[in-house]
């Protein structure tokens, strides 16, 4: 079973390719199959190191039982253990999480991405108790805690990172998002778990805790793994240098969808429509169109997640490899940039 630290590099996340038929209510079997084999092997060959599937941008909550069953299915087969992959099973109950469990384990996933159950908040002991039954229950199967407050209605705090450590020794990853209080977690877990970042807070976690930071995760992998794992591989070598500059590179891209994304409210309402709009606009991966109810996006949002897919693309189209991009991007972005 994978540990905290088996989790090296770039673990990229991607969407669940959707057919044209997915934006209807009523529509079955939406899951472009095609895509999610080639976006796969793509992403192996141009060096991610892990993949997660059948998180927010995965649509994990808005797909059928049988699309969720062929997805996996389709995921794992095409992966077929080449890197290590963390499988989505976050459901409303328990009863379904447990089932989902049972499906990935049973297809040879690595791992699961589980947040808890999602229809009533849990206390502390709730919580805590919900990992410690799957880790008793499924001791092959490492677990990434989706530490998502917002959209888990819990606020994970020190105590609870202290428990889990302690009870529950198949987590061995949390799926993070802020640096906040994280030396304090980092110590309350004795180091069995792995806080990992996204690409464009990774350098904040790597300044705060240099040994530690080993892993980034990026949904903005489908749009061309380059950039984040450009800056993964400087992390690993203590490049400063080449870190400022693909975190400013990175930050860049992402400017456009900086109002979207720093309002925690405005960010939850359209997590997912913002992926999937900068992952098609991108080009490295037919995302395909939303699934209702999450498909309404407000025409200044859906501009500026296109925007930031063409910056990401131009990233992608013009990284030379050795953390240098071609001279008239940088000039492009140090231009487009308001901070420059």
């Amino acid at each position: 079973m994978l540990t905290a630290q088996d989790i090296q590099g770039l673990y990229a996340i991607i969407p669940t390719p959707a057919l044209p038929n997915a934006e209807s209510l009523d529509a079955r079997d939406t899951v472009d199959l095609v895509e999610t084999e080639r976006v796969i092997n793509a992403l192996i060959q141009d060096g991610i190191s892990g993949l997660i599937v059948l998180g927010t941008t995965g649509e994990c909550a808005t797909l059928s039982q049988s699309d969720y069953e062929a997805f996996v299915t389709c995921v794992l087969e095409t992966v077929k253990k080449r890197i290590p992959t963390f499988v989505g099973t976050s459901a409303l109950g328990g009863h379904e999480v447990a089932n989902r469990l049972h499906f990935i384990k049973d297809r040879g996933a690595d791992g699961t991405l589980l947040g808890l159950p999602m229809w009533q908040p849990l206390v502390d002991v709730e919580a805590i108790n919900f990992y410690r039954q799957v880790s008793d229950l499924f001791p092959q199967l490492a677990v990434m805690v989706y530490a998502n407050s917002r959209a888990f209605r819990y606020s994970f705090p020190l105590e609870f990172w202290e428990a889990v450590a302690r009870e529950a020794p198949t987590v061995c990853a949390a799926k993070h998002s802020r640096p906040g209080n994280l030396v304090k977690i980092i110590k309350a877990s004795k180091d069995r778990i792995n806080f990992v970042p996204h690409e464009m807070s990774v350098k904040k976690f790597y300044n705060l805790s240099p040994q530690t930071t080993t892993a980034c995760w990026a949904t903005s992998a489908a749009m061309g793994p380059a950039p984040a794992c450009a800056i993964m591989e400087a992390i690993q070598q203590k490049n400063s240098q080449a870190i400022e500059t693909l975190a400013e590179a990175i930050d860049w891209a992402a400017t456009p969808i900086h109002p979207i994304v720093t309002d925690a409210e405005v960010f939850a309402s359209y997590n997912i429509q913002l992926e999937k709009l900068r992952i098609n606009a991108a080009g490295y991966c037919k995302a395909g169109p939303m699934r209702p109810p999450y498909n309404y996006m407000p025409e200044e949002f859906k501009l500026a997640a296109e925007e930031c897919g063409r910056r990401w693309s131009l990233l992608c189209d013009n990284y030379q490899g050795n953390f240098h991009f071609k001279e008239e991007v940088w000039k492009i972005s140090h231009r487009s940039n308001p901070r420059n």
